[in-house]
């Protein structure tokens, strides 16, 4: 067999003799993603690579399948042909390894196939969802969970990621909040860049490397009324201040490839909008790997009214700067017409097809395409991911209330009752985007209890109370068939009703498991109400009528108004998705093994008629008004960004600042002095919030400029200093119409919250 461009060594000796190449695992750590910068070997490589290659091969690598569709049956004939680029949605390696057997040994030019995958918040074994992960505030543990997903992940021969998620979220109603990092751009950009280099880690042609895909690009995350797929009206100051800083700082990290949004961005919609993909992305920020669409977005331009025709949309995002179309084939049948009419230049398909070839050869597809099939169980769901899901799982949880320092909860607390339609559910505690996991590998709250307690088993008591009705499973979720609803009549909905509470007053103490099921989140899963589903909350209020210590963990994805709650029940414990291990972990910080840290990435409001409701707004025209803005309620959050509490008792004073001026391309240090006044050893989450006084236009009320999450032992003093960057003062300004750091007066607060006003200061940035 002929070879017919210059290669790596793979291809130095004859395809016919085809190996399974193992999977090396380097050591877990976090890793710092570097820029990709093609080299000299790697650009001739492409080069002549491209030149050998047919119109057709060309749009063949611009083409990813799912072999969930109408494709699947043709998928080898297809891989033959040169015809696929990519694949969705095949985990197994065994079936990996075959299709990229047929690219390497019997397709024309031997490409391999890039395989990708959602590993959202892990792979088999499944971490904390994002939104969980974001209120730890400790980029280092996206990184690290991102990490072991990524062992998991490619040992699978999966390659390709479709994370992170860095759209910026004011609406608690859109369901997809769940699989970013909230409301703030500073603490996206941060967990964003995190994510990016766990996923990465130090090359990306390491065996355990995967590459990541920044989404949605961009603004998804402001669709009108919080309703998923519906567009986004966002002005450019806001478009440039709030959701775009976490692309750039994704991009800024490495990331190797970016996912264009499905909605309409100010009436352009996403897959064909040139200014975001050509000028802004790759133009402006430099951008060197490639964009996919998301799924079916190209054809979708149509149903837009951008496109009239399928080949009036292939050349329309083609032009504008999609390299690859997910799932459609679109391209695959009309852009070699459109090619050889002069709607699209041989160039820009050329230049898709290069960043297409270069992600590839970056991550060492043509040296070693195949997964190690044999090794691959064993890096599944092991010890260690176990040990870094669990510890994950503590890490993000959130306490909100703790009247009486109900929690932690006695090492032999008597009996305790376990309630909730969430308290059993393997399912539940994975979260939504758990797409390649096994509930069965989960561990629920009730396990986790029942574990703890499995020397005397009949402390722990259960009872489901009442169900969350459920209706279908999540369109990306077939392998997690509806939980049947076992409560059908109204006989048997008030029995198990009754039941519950009669185990509330038999018990001690009671934990109930609230929230939303798992399908409730991700795609497709807005809501108009953030109250807690079906009849938990008629159940919450009977078992607190009791008289009985009542312990409140909630479980989901989203901000949720519970506003009864906060005022009635003692402790409440915000534990989200937490994962695999997350009934562990709950288990852990209940009874004091653990101590809660984390911080609300998201304001929790008392309705969701507040909608939107973000911390960073603007001043209103009298800012000393104290009256509610609405006249049949409160305007202030529940509980707002940065917010949580822990069972250490926290003091901050001695703010410094390194100068009260800076200037405008400057740095300057904050320090200020953290004492854990209990006995009790914790983490506190340090939080620095400016404001600029005046300026060429309105700036937010506070905006986060700093974080850093501290561990004190108890009675423990330590310094904070924070890095200040004058850039980050910096906007982009509706009157300037540029960004810009002007100089003025700002604000400085640091606390722990976005509404801490304890330590204040102010300072100049000049010229």
């Amino acid at each position: 067999m002929d070879y017919v461009f210059e290669s790596p060594r793979r291809f130095m000796r004859a395809v016919a003799v085809s190996l399974l190449l193992p999977v090396v695992l380097t050591p877990v750590m976090p890793m710092m993603a570097q820029t990709p910068s093609p080299s000299a070997k790697e650009a001739r490589f492409v080069d002549d690579l491209l030149k050998k290659m047919t119109l057709e091969e060309k749009i063949g690598q611009m083409s990813q399948i799912a072999l969930n569709t109408d494709d699947a049956g043709k998928a080898e004939d297809m891989v033959k042909a040169g015809q696929v680029g990519s694949f969705l949605f095949v985990t197994d390696p065994a079936r990996i390894n075959a299709l990229q057997h047929v690219a390497v040994d019997q397709s024309r030019l031997h490409i391999p196939i890039l395989f990708g995958f959602d590993v959202i918040h892990g792979f088999r074994t499944v971490y904390p969802v994002p939104l969980a992960m974001a209120a730890s505030f400790k980029p280092e543990l996206a990184t690290l969970a991102q990490r072991h997903a990524a062992m998991e992940a490619s040992a699978a021969g999966v390659r390709w990621t479709f994370a992170p998620m860095v759209d910026i979220a004011h609406d608690a109603r859109w369901g997809r909040i769940m699989e970013g990092a909230g409301e703030d751009p500073y603490l996206g950009a941060r967990m964003a860049e995190a994510q990016v280099r766990g996923f990465q880690g130090s090359s990306l042609s390491n065996a355990d490397s995967i590459v990541a895909c920044v989404k949605h690009y961009a603004g998804y995350g402001a669709a009108d009324g919080g309703r998923d797929y519906d567009s986004s009206n966002i002005s450019d100051a806001d478009l440039e201040n709030i959701y775009l800083p976490p692309f750039h700082a994704a991009e800024k990290a490495g990331a190797g490839t970016f996912m264009t949004a499905y909605m309409d961005l100010n009436g352009v919609p996403a897959a064909g909008n040139r200014w975001l993909m050509r000028d802004v992305l790759k133009e402006r920020w430099g951008f060197k790997g490639f964009i996919v669409s998301d799924w079916d977005a190209v054809h979708a331009l149509q149903t837009h009214g951008m496109a009239k025709d399928a080949a009036d949309a292939a050349a329309i995002s083609a032009n504008a700067g999609m390299d690859m179309e997910m799932t459609g084939h679109v391209f695959r049948d009309n852009l070699p017409a459109q090619v050889k009419s002069g709607a699209v230049k041989m160039a820009t398909i050329d230049e898709a097809v290069k960043r297409i070839l270069s992600v590839k050869y970056e991550l060492g597809l043509f040296e070693h395409p195949y997964a190690d099939v044999a090794a691959a169980p064993g890096k599944f769901v092991n010890a260690e991911q176990r040990a870094a899901a669990r510890k994950a799982g503590a890490e993000v949880a959130v306490l909100l209330r703790n009247e009486g320092n109900l929690l932690p909860l006695k090492k032999a607390p008597g009996t305790i009752a376990v309630i909730g339609p969430l308290a059993d559910s393997k399912v539940d505690i994975g979260g939504s985007w758990s797409l390649a996991s096994h509930p069965a590998d989960n561990v629920s709250v009730l396990e986790g209890l029942k574990q703890r307690f499995a020397a005397t088993p009949d402390v722990v008591k259960y009872a489901k109370g009442v169900e969350i009705e459920r209706t279908g499973h999540s369109i990306f979720d077939p392998q997690f068939p509806p939980v049947p609803v076992t409560m059908h009549t109204d006989a048997e909905k008030k029995a198990a009703f009754d039941e519950a509470i009669a185990t509330v007053k038999s018990a001690d103490v009671t934990i109930m498991v609230l929230g939303e099921s798992q399908n409730m989140n991700g795609e497709k899963a807005s809501r108009l109400s953030l109250d807690l589903p079906g009849k938990q909350e008629e159940l919450l209020e009977a078992a607190v009528a009791t008289g009985k210590p009542v312990v409140l963990v909630l479980m989901n994805g989203r901000p949720l108004s519970i506003d009864w709650a906060a005022q009635h029940v003692p402790a409440i414990l915000e534990a989200w998705y937490p994962g695999t291990e997350g009934g562990n972990a709950v288990a852990d910080l209940l009874f004091g093994d653990a101590v809660p840290g984390g911080k609300l990435p998201a304001t929790f409001p008392r309705s969701a008629s507040q909608e939107p409701l973000f911390y960073a707004h603007y001043l209103r025209q009298n800012p000393h008004e104290t009256a509610a803005l609405y006249w049949d309620g409160s305007s202030a959050p529940l509980y707002p960004f940065g917010y949580g509490l822990s069972y250490a008792k926290f003091s901050m004073n001695n703010l410094k600042m390194s100068s009260a001026k800076v200037a405008a391309d400057g740095t300057m240090q904050v320090s200020i002095d953290v004492k854990n006044d209990s006995n009790v050893a914790g983490d506190e989450v340090v939080q620095l919030y400016t404001h600029q006084r005046a300026g060429s236009a309105s700036r937010p009320v506070r905006e986060l400029k700093g974080f850093k999450r501290v561990s004190l032992k108890a009675g423990e003093t330590q310094t904070v200093t924070l890095a200040l960057d004058s850039h980050e003062l910096g906007f982009w300004s509706s009157a300037t119409r540029k960004f810009a750091v002007e100089p003025g007066t700002f604000d400085l607060w640091v606390g722990n919250s976005s509404a801490s006003t304890e330590n204040h200061a102010t300072f100049e940035v000049t010229k």
